[in-house]
């Protein structure tokens, strides 16, 4: 029996115990209709499904995010690792562990970025007032919140690292087609592009997301997002064309409807964003995805890209 080792060295066949995060838990019911647990357990090496079977709570949704302890052996099915698990509860108030071991966090200078962005946003002509306005307001959450739940960016500082990440490539990008695109404009809409994430997510004690606020749920962060605009540019007096177009920037980020747009990007920078955020979002589901695969090997199927990808380093 091994303590606490990493979930990135997990191999078959090792049997564990241990203080993991408890990143998403269902109750269901197996063919035989039997309740089990389904579930994925991390720490700040990885992520890694989990199964309790025979098993109808106290565990459950309501718990995700928050630690607990386990006890469990490892064994592959269908080519992918997963937890098979004999004991788990809770944290209680006399145990012992390091939480910095746990929560999985950006591999950025969190105050060196967040002065970088504020840099990228403070470059922006007339939409600079605007980006410190909607900064500013949401400045705590941003620096720290995850940029998804599950997906990409679920680690704490995600959200300052995805928008960074996007905002050097507007910048660039930007000098490529001078022509055809208004850089302020387009690093403005990327600095804002999720910004109101801050009010669309509900964190755990650890600072994970657990779930959607009510605005979250009935809004969305794109609508929330172009309604901060729309507040930050009427009280800090910039025209309402700019205003218009900034908040058109927010509201078509996600490119097309069936992917969450409001409208579909009708201009160059507003297409262009969309692209920008594909980009950072699937190279990061890259870096994580073959950060658990050995070279030479292929991955589990990635649910958000609908295949398996091969780690050829």
């Amino acid at each position: 029996m091994e303590y606490n080792k990493w979930v990135a060295d997990l191999e078959p066949g090792d049997e564990i115990e241990g203080f993991y995060i408890l990143k998403t838990a269902q109750i269901k019911t197996s063919n035989s209709g039997k309740p089990f647990l389904a579930a994925s357990v991390a720490d700040r090496s990885g992520t890694m499904d989990a199964k309790f079977w025979d098993y109808a709570g106290p565990l459950g949704a309501q718990d995700e995010g928050t630690v607990i302890k386990l006890r469990g052996a490892v064994s592959e099915y269908r080519g992918s690792f997963q937890l098979i698990l004999s004991r788990v509860r809770p944290v209680q108030e006399d145990d012992r562990y390091d939480l910095g071991d746990l929560v999985p966090t950006a591999p950025i200078d969190p105050e060196a970025s967040w002065q970088e962005l504020l840099e990228l946003a403070d470059g922006t002509g007339e939409y600079r007032a605007v980006c410190r306005r909607v900064l500013e307001r949401w400045a705590d959450r941003f620096r720290t919140l995850p940029g998804g739940k599950s997906m990409h960016h679920s680690f704490l500082n995600g959200l300052l690292m995805h928008t960074l990440y996007m905002a050097r490539m507007a910048d660039c990008l930007a000098g490529m087609y001078p022509e055809t695109v208004d850089r302020d404009l387009l690093v403005a809409g990327t600095v804002l592009h999720d910004a109101a994430k801050c009010d669309e997510f509900v964190t755990s004690p650890l600072g994970l997301v657990t779930e959607y606020s009510v605005k979250g749920e009935l809004l969305g962060h794109l609508v929330m997002g172009a309604q901060a605009v729309a507040r930050a540019a009427e009280e800090t007096g910039l025209p309402e064309d700019k205003s218009v177009l900034l908040q058109h920037m927010i509201l078509s980020h996600h490119g097309d409807p069936q992917f969450g747009a409001a409208v579909r990007p009708v201009c160059a920078e507003s297409e262009l964003l969309s692209m920008i955020d594909l980009i950072d979002s699937r190279m990061e589901i890259y870096r994580e995805t073959m950060e658990e695969t050995q070279p030479g090997t292929f991955s589990k199927r990635v649910f958000a890209l609908d295949k398996k990808i091969y780690c050829h380093r």
